[in-house]
């Protein structure tokens, strides 16, 4: 069962993590629930912090809800920088969404904007049920134009939700 959700897990990543592949993607049931993630965009300030301490006091109101929720910030530029890299060593014929990522953590405009972009973990999950999702988005929401956190936002598995690659980047 842990392994379905595991493999459940793995092939929606790409929805939340990075647009996905309509030749990988797997339709649901209308019976299914979709997974979400929530994401966070942290000011300029505080960004570099979060991406290399995120212990830091001045992220502790952060840091007390992901401990509370078992849950953890992942810097979506370093994400995309970790796909990228995982496709040149294992073959980017492999990784459908390479060429887009790729140009996506080389474009500097695009870069300023994922280096603030957190998405957040639960127990280890990219992508988890909406009632923890929901719980998340709780929880935060009052962090929000405080300082640290800019935005909050909560992004579902559903395909029609997320963009796709555009052609010449397939």
């Amino acid at each position: 069962m842990n392994e379905k959700r595991n493999m459940k897990a793995k092939t929606r990543t790409l929805c939340v993590a990075a647009p996905i592949d309509p030749r990988t993607s797997r339709s649901q049931s209308m019976s299914e629930e979709w997974d979400y993630q929530i994401r966070l965009t942290i000011s300029d300030e505080f960004a570099e912090i979060a991406r290399t301490d995120p212990q830091n006091a001045a992220l502790a109101p952060i840091g007390e809800i992901l401990a509370k929720r078992h849950a953890a910030l992942r810097n979506q530029f370093d994400a995309f920088v970790g796909y990228v890299t995982q496709a040149e060593t294992q073959g980017v014929e492999h990784f459908p969404l390479y060429k887009w990522t790729k140009a996506t953590i080389e474009d500097p405009v695009k870069k300023a904007k994922h280096i603030k972009s957190f998405s957040i973990h639960v127990e280890g999950e990219e992508v988890y049920p909406k009632a923890a999702a929901d719980a998340l988005e709780a929880d935060l929401s009052p962090l929000v134009g405080g300082g640290v956190v800019e935005k909050l936002s909560k992004h579902d598995t559903n395909p029609a939700n997320n963009p796709q690659a555009p052609a010449h980047l397939r």
